[in-house]
């Protein structure tokens, strides 16, 4: 880390040549959607590759996600990726969401199996009518046109599979029905998410792996949901916000430290592309950015003056 901040110190930043992305999820209330218009008009001027917005199972967010997409697309700078899942969904359901999405001027679609009905750690059961996994998904959003896609990655396996052979024989089927790039589930081990490249190399797989990236603004929260998805969180990293949980501006301080050791770390090791899961809330996502010497096309004084 020391390193890549002094480049940035010494004028020498990283920032033409990294990329990055950023998700978004539609807003439940009128008290999220004003967070979810903060987090845009923040962390839009950074000059993303481009946004996500996320989408519910079986369309439980359809219009919500439209809205959101329709937010986005408003800044008029900033590509807009669609997130499209095929849980509880008809194929011919699915196809009316891309070809609405599609209308819109969308041409960047997340494809996602999606988690199960029950929630992560249940049995998924695809839809009889439906798209039946993620690489079938792909190869039907791709028959509407030479869309970019990007798709899903687990640097520690998806918790369904039962081995990592099983996991890469299903990315390579969605890289092979036309998906662009892979975007990680997160992680917090960098040598995790190294190793997987390698096996995603053996495996003749040679779209871009994407690392994603998880600021922590709850470390409880965190920690719960990897425990469900299969995500290891390190020792270390639990003594960082050990007895922090009634100090809001220290664990907010400790997370931002986190954040950027690790995308410094994987900037040494030669990482130009991250997608950050913003969770809707910008100011974690932006001072790493910033530490990396984005600054897009607004400066920070001038988006709050406005």
């Amino acid at each position: 880390m020391r390193n890549s901040v002094k480049r940035v110190a010494d004028g020498h930043g990283t920032a033409p040549d990294i990329r990055v992305s950023f998700e978004f999820f539609p807003p439940k209330n009128a008290k999220m959607e004003e967070t979810l218009a903060d987090t845009i008009n923040r962390l839009s001027p950074l000059d993303p590759d481009f946004v996500s917005v996320t989408y519910g199972a079986g369309g439980s967010t359809r219009d919500t996600s439209r809205k959101t997409l329709e937010a986005v697309l408003a800044t008029g700078s900033t590509p807009a990726a669609a997130h499209i899942t095929c849980v509880d969904a008809t194929r011919d359901e699915v196809d009316a969401v891309v070809r609405d999405f599609a209308s819109l001027g969308i041409r960047r679609f997340v494809a996602l199996r999606g988690d199960p009905a029950g929630g992560v750690g249940t049995q998924y059961r695809p839809h009889p009518e439906g798209y039946q996994n993620a690489a079938h998904l792909v190869a039907g959003i791709k028959a509407f046109g030479d869309f970019d896609i990007s798709v899903a990655a687990y640097p520690e396996r998806h918790p369904e599979s039962p081995d990592f052979a099983t996991d890469l024989d299903m990315l390579k089927r969605k890289v092979d029905n036309g998906a662009t790039r892979a975007i990680t589930q997160f992680f917090f081990d960098n040598d995790t998410y190294e190793r997987y490249v390698e096996r995603v190399r053996r495996a003749g797989i040679y779209v871009p792996i994407v690392p994603g990236i998880a600021p922590i603004h709850s470390f409880a929260a965190v920690r719960n949901f990897a425990s469900k998805c299969g995500t290891t969180v390190p020792a270390w990293l639990a003594d960082r916000f050990d007895g922090l949980e009634n100090d809001p501006h220290t664990h907010a301080l400790v997370a931002s430290a986190v954040a950027a050791e690790q995308v410094f770390d994987l900037v040494d090791r030669g990482v130009k592309d991250f997608h950050f899961y913003t969770m809707n809330r910008p100011d974690l996502v932006f001072a790493v950015c910033r530490l990396l010497g984005i600054r897009g096309h607004t400066d920070a004084r001038e988006l709050h003056a406005a």
